[in-house]
């Protein structure tokens, strides 16, 4: 069995290197878009929102280094990436989820309104999203992707910070190849979303601490 499995492994090997370096030939270059479906927990509608709830901030999500690009990247082995040189995003993964959380956020019912930081207007709460990475792994088989980001939400009046949370969601690849890390990538962003609005609500409620 860990023959067969290595064996695996090596063919995964020589075929990925291939396709990286694959670009002296005339291969066009695919690029990707990360988008979620219609409905999820989308509630609210600007005729049923209440006029008194919060208004949110939200910081453009900083990536984490290796992720700055819209380069896709992979992994064969713990803590080396790599890219495909034949398939990439159509902007960072970072600059890609800034309009999907806002989008969803916005459709949440929970806030009165969502604003892209920078703005002149003034909230009631700011979040802050770093070391976003979006990877996909073929240390393992079958190969998954793994989305990673840090959130952190804080006061606007009185400055504080009211809880800061690392989220990572991981999915397994439908093939192992570029397309299928690109469909797992669909999947693990809605989950995201739906993780970052259940803490979010967590933290806004009182005595949900341990959820913030």
């Amino acid at each position: 069995m860990k023959a067969m499995f290595l064996l695996a492994a090596i063919f995964l090997a020589t075929a990925l290197s291939a396709c990286a370096l694959s670009r002296g030939n005339d291969e066009p270059v695919r690029s990707y878009v990360l988008e979620i479906g219609e409905g999820g927990e989308a509630r609210g509608t600007d005729r049923s929102r209440p006029s008194n709830l919060p208004i949110l901030l939200i910081s453009l999500p900083q990536p984490a280094p290796g992720y700055e690009l819209q380069r896709m990247a992979y992994e064969l082995v713990p803590y080396e990436i790599r890219y495909f040189a034949t398939s990439q995003w159509v902007d960072s993964p970072a600059r890609m989820l800034a309009p999907l959380i806002m989008n969803a956020l916005e459709s949440s019912g929970e806030w009165g309104a969502v604003i892209q930081l920078p703005s002149v207007l003034r909230g009631d709460y700011r979040l802050d999203l770093s070391q976003v990475a979006l990877v996909q792994e073929f240390t393992q088989q079958p190969s998954r992707i793994r989305l990673a980001l840090r959130a952190q939400l804080t006061t606007v009046f009185d400055p504080r910070v009211l809880g800061t949370r690392s989220f990572e969601i991981l999915e397994n690849a439908p093939s192992e190849d570029a397309y299928g890390g690109v469909q797992a990538a669909q999947k693990v962003v809605e989950k995201l979303l739906v993780e970052l609005q259940h803490w979010l609500q967590g933290c806004l409620q009182g005595g949900q601490v341990a959820h913030c």
